[in-house]
């Protein structure tokens, strides 16, 4: 099967198609025309929806952006603070793949803004409806209740792109890439990210909860599908921050827990209280609470943009402030797809109140990084396995 596509990874790139050499295929477009960075998304959240469900048994959900998640998470209840910080109606009610998909979407908005999802189950119309009203491009999953499709085509003028993969599909054990005119193979990566991988506990502290466990699993596995280097953090089994390809493991660390943070904040009864003009749609609040956020970084032209959003001006919270809020949250997991070379990177980690953080281990270091987890009183596992992809 060939499907044309609308062009490469930029316009002036004109040929592009999809060759798929399997019949029946196993992906079949319902609606829209995909292009080439769409397919590379579509596929690369497929596969963390589905080994979030293999690695936890729950559904689950992944928002890409260019080729790696800004957001995953399973299934789990979602409270009233999660609720009206990402603007869900109170009593809208959400099936399990639903709050999945609210999850890993509300990890990070700013970054999820004209995302491709993908959900580990069939789509219904719960989650239909929540998808319909988010700045989204396109969505994959094993399969859609027909009225929740209806809904789906109806997205962005019909152009919205509805992809069904067949759950049972195996890729080829090999894989290729053309670069540059050459060629290379590779076994793929079929290393499971299971709690066997939990088992090394090398920090002075050892007990890992289980919501600890399933939030370090869920991590592990949106890292095996991001650009490298990365790092991210997560709670009640979301992503909360991912801090994807950066040359330097710290700047991984520092680019996710600031995200970490901001979500955290995101929640603050200050945040909560920020009264809006009416008339702004969801993408400008989500604006306008990350400027928030940013207060003590903005310039004068952008505090009074802010300001002119609001029907109210704002007290700014502070350091402290900030610092307390995070405090309050137990059961913070980093997850980092090398080991880490410096214990600067379990400096900053402490600062997020991150309490469990695994690495492969290995680096000449490792002493010096888990003296520092112990000082903080951080639990520090050693998974032995590196989740490099690029």
């Amino acid at each position: 099967m060939e499907i044309k596509l609308k062009y490469g990874l930029n316009p002036h790139q004109k040929f592009a198609r999809l060759v798929v050499e399997r019949e029946p295929s196993p992906l079949k477009v319902h609606n829209g025309t995909p292009g080439y960075i769409n397919l590379l998304d579509l596929l690369g959240a497929w596969q963390v929806a589905r080994e979030l469900k293999l690695a936890t048994g729950l559904p689950g959900a992944a928002s890409f952006k260019h080729v790696s998640p800004a957001g995953a998470a399973i299934a789990r209840p979602l409270d009233e603070a999660f609720r009206l910080s990402q603007f869900i109606p109170e009593g809208e009610e959400l099936s399990p793949v639903a709050t999945a998909y609210a999850r890993a979407r509300g990890a990070d908005r700013l970054c999820s803004f004209g995302d491709i999802a993908a959900v580990s189950d069939v789509v219904d119309v719960s989650l239909a409806k929540l998808i319909a009203r988010e700045v989204s491009d396109g969505l994959i999953a094993p399969g859609y209740e027909p009225e929740a499709l209806e809904i789906l085509k109806a997205k962005q003028g019909g152009r919205y792109l509805a992809i069904e993969i067949d759950p049972a599909y195996e890729p080829p054990e090999l894989e290729y890439r053309d670069a540059f005119g050459f060629r290379l193979e590779q076994t793929r990566n079929t290393a499971r990210i299971t709690r066997d991988l939990l088992k090394t506990v090398v920090s002075q502290k050892k007990d890992i909860p289980e919501a600890a466990a399933l939030s370090l699993l869920v991590c592990s596995v949106a890292l095996k599908f991001t650009q490298s280097n990365s790092v991210g953090l997560a709670y009640d089994g979301q992503v909360i921050g991912m801090g994807a390809g950066q040359q330097s493991r710290v700047h991984c660390v520092r680019l996710a827990c600031g995200k970490a943070d901001k979500w955290f904040l995101q929640s603050h009864p200050r945040v909560l209280d920020l009264k809006f003009k009416k008339g702004l749609g969801r993408p400008e609040k989500t604006n306008v609470v990350d400027a928030y956020l940013l207060w003590d970084e903005l310039a004068e032209a952008e505090r009074q943009w802010l300001l002119d959003q609001l029907d109210t001006a704002p007290k700014p919270l502070s350091r402290e402030e900030r610092l307390d809020w995070v405090k309050r949250f137990d059961g913070i997991v980093c997850s980092s797809d090398a080991f880490f070379p410096f214990r600067d990177s379990i400096d900053r980690l402490s600062r997020t109140n991150v309490q469990y953080a695994m690495q492969p281990g290995g680096s000449a270091r490792d002493e010096d990084v888990t003296a520092a987890a112990d000082q903080y009183g951080m639990v520090m596992v050693h998974s032995g396995l590196r989740l490099f992809l690029h």
